[in-house]
């Protein structure tokens, strides 16, 4: 009996990330992008099996509808690409969350995704993941919460 609750919850917790992906088309038609549900669904497998992959696990509503919202807007971001990105920019998030030894806030983290996926990355995967967010959780790694102009009181 206790499987089947847990399974219940499991897919009703699925269910509800796909609605909240879905209510993202909201905002992102206003930049010519829109999921379908069987998109909205490759997102979640995609984004469960990176989790599984990066031996995470996530709380609440998940980090997908953020990455959306972050990364709609963005020029080199167009409905032929868009799954393709999302999942690529969720697989990096979460290599790197782990990278930097969860020392930065999830926002943290997109914002400077953002920022360089924007600006000298010019769209690349690639270069954002190996160049950029490499040096970034090094600088973090090396000098800790110093790093983010974080110091604690003494």
């Amino acid at each position: 009996m206790e499987e089947k609750r847990l399974f219940e919850l499991i897919m009703g917790s699925e269910k509800n990330q796909l609605e909240q992906i879905i209510k993202c088309n909201d905002v992102t038609q206003k930049f010519g992008l829109r999921l379908s549900n069987e998109e909205g669904l490759e997102l979640l497998k995609n984004k469960n099996e990176i989790l599984k992959s990066q031996e995470r696990i996530e709380f609440g509503e998940g980090i997908l509808t953020k990455i959306i919202f972050t990364f709609c807007d963005s020029p080199f971001i167009y409905q032929d690409n868009y799954v393709e990105m999302i999942e690529g920019l969720t697989e990096i998030f979460y290599l790197y969350k782990n990278e930097s030894m969860d020392e930065i806030t999830d926002d943290e983290l997109l914002a400077y995704m953002k920022s360089c996926f924007d600006g000298k990355c010019q769209g690349d995967l690639d270069y954002l993941e190996g160049t950029c967010l490499e040096a970034f959780c090094r600088e973090i790694r090396e000098k800790g919460p110093e790093f983010m102009g974080i110091v604690e009181d003494e």
